[in-house]
């Protein structure tokens, strides 16, 4: 449990200074980038849209995990514009409050079934 939680730190640690340096460099706004490398059907196209089906897979789990409450509802609509450096943050906060039970961490309001 204790390689998960540095390797979860370090990850975040290491996107956020990437993503500060990338914000530096090309400014804010990715769509067009993002969107325009899937329609000219390339190779970073297709990187996109595996990328995006993980940032959908990520929010469904989000949602689910907590039941489709309200707030399960907002965590998955962050977790899919958040990406990783939401889902690393996410799964610190479990790890902690689960105390390291797995089945609680991935099952969230299901795990007692």
């Amino acid at each position: 449990m204790l390689a998960l939680r540095l390797f979860l730190i370090i990850g975040w640690t290491v996107l956020l200074a990437y993503t500060s340096f990338t914000v530096g460099k090309e400014g804010i706004n990715l769509f067009p980038a993002f969107f325009g490398a899937m329609a000219s059907g390339s190779w970073q196209g297709q990187f996109n849209l595996d990328f995006m089906l993980m940032l959908m897979l990520s929010a469904l789990w989000t949602g689910w995990r907590n039941g489709w409450s309200v707030s399960g509802s907002l965590l998955a609509i962050v977790a899919f514009f958040g990406g990783a450096a939401f889902l690393m943050v996410y799964l610190l906060v479990l790890l902690h409050r689960e105390q390291g039970d797995m089945r609680r961490v991935l099952l969230g309001v299901r795990a007692s079934a």
